[in-house]
This record gives C-alpha cells, structure tokens and sequence, in this order.
C-alpha cells in the first residue's frame, strides 16, 4: 500500500452529439491511393494559430476553436459553442468541491515542455499520412479482434456514469494488438443501431505507431461499420479545453508497488435546443486526480 507524494488533475470540457446519423466517417470510401490520402490527411489538419512539437514526435497544432473537425458536418453550421453545461447534476459538484480542497497542480503533457495553446484555441494531433492509412485498415477489419476483458457493467435508464481509471502502460507483443482501460456507454442492440460513447487511456500500436499510453475518445452510431472514429478525426465530439491534447500521450504511469497514478471520467446527458433540432448532448467532463490508495 502507498500513499501519493502528489496530486494533480485536469478538466477536458466535451460535447458529444449523439443524433441518428449524425456523425459519420464513411468507410466505404477510404482513400485507396496516394492522392486521396493526401487529400484527407489535408482536410483533417485544420490551419493552425501555432504548432509545438512534442518530445514524443506528435505535432500539436493550435487550432480556433470553431474551426475543429466536428464543425465540417452541415448540421453544426453557425453553431454557437457553449463553453459550460447548462446542467450539472447534485454528485457531480459534490465531487468538484471535494476535489477543490485537495492539493493539485495542473496536469502536463509532453507537449506542454514546448509551449501551450493560446486561448480561443484547442490542441490537435496534427493527423500524417500514416495515420489516416493506419484508421482505414482498422476500419476495414471485417471482424473484431478476440479480446480479453474484465469488466462492471448495469443497465438501465441512464443519465450520468464515473469511473476511475488507474493509469499503466502494458505491454503489446503485436502491432495488431491493444491494451485499454475505459467507460463505454451503449445504446440499442449489437447489432447495426449500436451506439456507443468511450473513454479512457489505450495503447494502441496500429493506430499511433508507438506503445505510449494515450488519452482517447471514440464514438459509433452502427455499431462499429459506417460511422465513428477515434478522437478528433472526425465530426462528433466539440472540444473547448485549450490543454489537453486528446490522444496525446499520458505523462505519467503506475509503478507496481509504488506511486499510483489515476483519472476519473464524469459523463452526464443533459439537453440543448437549437433553431435546427432539438439534440441530446453528452457533457463529458475528464477530470484526473492522483488519489493516495
């Protein structure tokens, strides 16, 4: 048993829309030549206000915050971004007063060595041509890789769910292979209406080209065939936090028999109208602390 010599913790404000057909990453056609690579590795690197290169190779542009990959979908045209929820529910500002009176300072990640993001701007992993070659032969599996898993599950009418994930970095022995720890909220049946919203760390050699354990998001609106895509590659999720860079790498891993190291993912519904429809929204609040255990 040890007891923490730190704290630190972070929030990353995200809203995910949740609409049918909303979102979409059509893998039906996935560049399959060098031109069409280059023209989708084009379109998902936004014009950056700056770039910062991060000790671990990623390239992180500063990108307006209204100019992010989720407002490329018609529906989201002349959004206005709401920085803050307009609901939060009674457990979830219990957890933010306790944690207001614990030590912390501010997470890092590797990037933040170089600089930091100005306001009005979020941090992207600026997308290579590998990675968008990487994302189309994940997508076009056929098949789901056999996976080992443990896992607590309910079901249920449900409007808000928090987990606390220990941080590790596991080792892969295929490139194929990945290792997670994560939330994954479900709707429909396992079938082509499953829906899904996910998070937490990965180590995902095949889709970032290194074993670095990364913070991650991911959606799907049928079940894993036509739509969805990890972090921000694709419309889906608005981010408004100028910090943390999603997919980026963790700073920081559990030492077996020392220092442990963990984040708590907060997901709560709450609703939004707007002149063009009326949407659930998924307000996903990542906070990570350092708890003594």
């Amino acid at each position: 048993m040890t007891k923490l010599n730190s704290s630190f913790h972070f929030v990353a404000v995200l809203y995910v829309f949740m609409v049918a057909r909303f979102c979409y990453a059509d893998t039906s056609r996935s560049p399959d030549s060098r031109q069409k690579v280059e023209e989708v590795t084009k379109h998902l690197n936004k014009h950056p206000v700056k770039s910062i290169k991060s000790p671990d190779g990623d390239i992180i542009d500063c990108v307006h915050i209204s100019h992010q990959p989720a407002f490329d979908h018609p529906l989201l045209k002349n959004h206005t971004i709401k920085m803050k929820p307009n609901y939060h529910p009674n457990w979830k500002k219990v957890d933010d007063n306790e944690m207001s009176s614990e030590a912390s300072s501010s997470l890092t990640q590797l990037w933040h060595s170089k600089g930091k993001c100005p306001k009005g701007t979020i941090p992207i992993i600026r997308t290579k041509k590998e990675d968008v070659l990487n994302s189309v032969k994940i997508y076009r599996k056929k098949n789901l890789p056999k996976q080992q898993h443990a896992s607590a599950y309910t079901n249920g009418q449900l409007y808000g769910t928090k987990a606390t994930l220990n941080i590790w970095n596991p080792k892969i022995q295929k490139s194929n292979e990945y290792s997670s720890a994560q939330i994954w909220i479900v709707g429909g049946s396992f079938d082509a209406d499953l829906n899904t919203i996910e998070a937490g760390w990965h180590v995902y050699p095949e889709l970032y080209g290194d074993n670095n354990s990364r913070l991650f998001i991911h959606w799907t609106s049928d079940g894993y065939r036509k739509t969805g895509c990890y972090n921000l590659k694709c419309s889906g999720f608005i981010q408004t936090d100028n910090r943390i860079a999603i997919g980026g790498s963790l700073p920081v891993m559990t030492q077996f028999g020392g220092v442990q190291y963990e984040f708590t993912l907060t997901i709560w519904k709450v609703y939004l109208q707007t002149p063009y429809y009326l949407s659930r929204i998924i307000y996903s609040n990542i906070i990570k602390d350092v708890l003594g255990v």
